[in-house]
């Protein structure tokens, strides 16, 4: 991003599309292709209208024929042509066929490149948007291998013209990024909005790979799409690469629980095993298409000022070596968490929680900014086919258990939480492990830090061994004595 002076103010001034795509086709070095399916040749367009292309494209197609498009790049199980397996293959063969068609002691210096992307636009009756795949293959040395960026997006805007133009513009900002930001990812990735407003395009997914990217955590970048507002949810995998929310959870049960995580215990786990096992019992649940989900809000990962990034990747570490799929939203009421998963499926959803969690459900301050107030938030959450599992908490002084049979909500809101009780959507976690109730993250955070004994059997098999190993929390050999 380049900064001019104006008296004594600094201005940031982003570069123009046509800017970045002039300075692209005047490097000398950069040459390669651009295979656009679904919404025409948007992006090369731009290339081509900036001048000087002859030294940078060497190939631009759209194969919009499906059985073309089948004869060129092979036939997908699915049959499908949107998604991220058609893509790759869209680039890999583009990228061979450089390499096939171009003598490499010929061109010495040249760093080829792929540009690819497969899209649906907005159908006539304006009930799908559309979505897409973007990504591009490329290299930084003639010598080395290559890197890779592949991003999903979703359209916001309503008219097909206007989303051709979007996605042309952040074709341009990818190649450019790829290019000339691929030292600092972060800036990359901001830069995908470069002369494009935010309610144009949602960006929910991206992965990065490659010799030059050998050190990015794609768990970050999908927490940097939350933090700059590119999304509201992404998710990833326990292998620590990212996965596109509407895939992974496409006509499923989902099972969800949100926290802090910080570390995970004896007690997240518990509550977990306890909800699962009553979930896959539930009728209209099908245990083969069904999804758990740990959730982590960005409010609960700033709940200390700025999100601390090693702090969110060590939570990270301990859920992926669980086997878990983890996803992070900016929903910090529980309805526009489930709303978000109903854009996605019908099935039977289920939150498990604590009685701490349930009782800010069922506090109205923080529903203040709806029209119709808590009635409003309860109809959103409580119209869908949705259960809540409650976890008990025990009182320090008194021994008692608290659950949703005695558990004190405000006389305003006695008969609301009456109606949704009575109505089997509240259910209580009957068999939980008594000998754990007295775990809680701060105080095993707060041991692991200050170097204390007796956090280890606080926490879930094998985790203990995970935070010593790679000095997560702080987390040091040495003992306070």
């Amino acid at each position: 991003m380049a900064i001019t002076l104006k008296g004594d103010q600094k201005i940031n001034t982003v570069p123009t599309v046509k800017t970045k795509a002039l300075k692209i086709n005047l490097n000398q070095h950069i040459y390669g292709t651009f295979a656009e399916i679904g919404a025409g040749q948007e992006t090369v367009r731009n290339f081509f209208r900036a001048g000087g292309a002859s030294g940078t494209i060497a190939k631009a197609m759209s194969a919009y024929d499906k059985d073309f498009s089948d004869a060129i790049y092979g036939i997908e199980k699915d049959g499908r042509y949107v998604t991220e397996e058609r893509l790759k293959k869209m680039l890999k063969h583009e990228m061979i066929l450089i390499e096939d068609r171009l003598d490499r002691q010929k061109h010495p210096d040249k760093l080829f490149f792929s540009y690819a992307n497969t899209v649906a636009t907005i159908n006539f009756s304006k009930k799908f948007k559309g979505h897409g795949w973007v990504g591009i293959r490329f290299q930084l040395d003639p010598l080395e291998d290559y890197n890779e960026i592949i991003l999903h997006l979703r359209f916001k805007e309503t008219d097909a013209r206007l989303q051709q133009e979007t996605l042309g513009v952040l074709g341009v900002n990818l190649v450019y990024g790829a290019f000339y930001l691929n030292d600092n990812p972060k800036e990359l990735l901001k830069s995908f909005y470069d002369n494009i407003d935010k309610d144009r395009i949602e960006i929910d997914m991206i992965n990065f790979s490659g010799p030059r990217f050998t050190y990015v955590d794609n768990r970050l970048m999908s927490l940097q799409l939350v933090k700059n507002g590119m999304t509201n949810a992404v998710m990833f995998g326990p292998d620590g690469n990212n996965l596109l929310p509407a895939q992974v959870l496409y006509k499923r049960n989902i099972l969800a629980l949100r926290g802090s995580f910080r570390p995970v215990t004896k007690v997240n786990m518990d509550m977990f095993e306890k909800s699962k096992e009553l979930f896959l019992k539930e009728r209209k649940v099908n245990p083969e298409k069904t999804q758990m989900i740990f959730e982590i809000t960005l409010s609960n990962l700033k709940a200390e000022g700025e999100i601390n990034e090693r702090d969110f990747l060590d939570r990270a570490e301990l859920l992926c070596s669980l086997g878990q799929n983890v996803m992070i939203t900016d929903y910090q009421e529980y309805f526009k968490l489930v709303e978000y998963f109903s854009e996605f499926t019908r099935e039977r959803m289920a939150l498990a929680m604590g009685v701490n969690n349930l009782i800010q459900i069922f506090d109205e301050k923080y529903y203040r900014g709806l029209s119709g107030g808590i009635l409003e938030a309860f109809g959103k959450l409580f119209y869908r086919d949705l259960k809540i599992y409650l976890y008990p908490y025990k009182e320090q002084d008194s021994g008692e258990y608290l659950t949703s049979e005695n558990l004190k909500v405000h006389p305003r809101i006695k008969e609301l939480y009456k109606f949704f009780k009575l109505n089997g959507r509240l259910i209580d976690l009957k068999n939980f492990d008594r000998k754990v109730l007295h775990i809680f993250s701060r105080t095993v955070l707060s041991k692991i830090k200050n170097n204390e004994e007796g956090w280890e059997e606080m926490l879930p098999k094998g985790v203990s061994d995970t935070i010593k190993e790679k000095r997560l929390f702080g987390f040091s050999s040495r003992r306070n004595r």
